[in-house]
């Protein structure tokens, strides 16, 4: 099979969500890492002209938008499947990537984990505690309602990993690593046993920041 081709920026929740599915396929791959800011690039809007990241390629094939592309992986690489075969587990995976999306990264970790960790770090910002506290209404509410759809379950969408777990969880580690997580999670603790279980997780572990900063100095 052709290889696949990864064009992201190391420490992007959105690029890890791809990785982890190829760790999770044990399929090879290569990471094509791009600077910070490099999305706007003429030579990345080729390939994505809103700007986005990630972007696959496969074979000739080009594809950005991240549910898309978790999608097409679980098409093309079948086993383990991703993807659960009850309906209604596979659509409450659909809801919770939908929420992961527009509700857990819009709103929350696009101001939270930006002003605590992507400003500071990488762009030399100060952190603007009111756009945090602004958050905090809205991260509330989405921490309510993915520990009520998680429940007892070991995963958003039962017993198995799912494309859900891939979608939410490299939004939900990000996170972790803020002041605000403890807050957030204090009446929920299904959810850092989630968090937790992924994160041991090998195709966690070998997609981390600083492992893919690693392998990016590497190539």
């Amino acid at each position: 099979m052709s290889e696949f081709v990864v064009h992201s920026v190391p420490g992007s929740p959105f690029g890890r969500c791809v990785l982890i599915a190829l760790e999770e396929k044990e399929t090879s791959y290569r990471l094509a890492a791009m600077a910070p800011g490099a999305s706007k690039s003429a030579e990345h809007l080729a390939r994505n002209p809103f700007g986005c990241i990630p972007v696959l390629e496969h074979d000739g094939f080009m594809l950005y938008e991240t549910q898309a592309i978790l999608r097409y992986l679980d098409r093309i690489l079948p086993q383990p499947s991703l993807t659960p075969a009850d309906p209604k587990q596979a659509a409450r995976m659909d809801q919770v990537m939908n929420i992961s999306d527009w509700y857990l990264f819009q709103g929350v970790c696009s101001v939270i984990v930006f002003q605590r960790i992507v400003g500071p770090r990488l762009l030399g910002l100060a952190t603007d505690e009111a756009a945090i506290e602004a958050a905090m209404p809205r991260a509330r509410t989405v921490f309510a309602e993915l520990s009520r759809l998680l429940g007892e379950q070991p995963f958003m969408a039962g017993d198995v990993l799912t494309l859900a777990d891939l979608q939410a969880g490299p939004q939900a580690s990000f996170l972790a690593a803020t002041s605000e997580w403890a807050t957030l999670t204090a009446a929920y603790p299904n959810l850092v046993a989630w968090i937790d279980r992924l994160e041991v997780r090998p195709s966690f572990q070998a997609t981390t920041w600083e492992r893919l900063l690693e392998r990016a100095r590497a190539a």
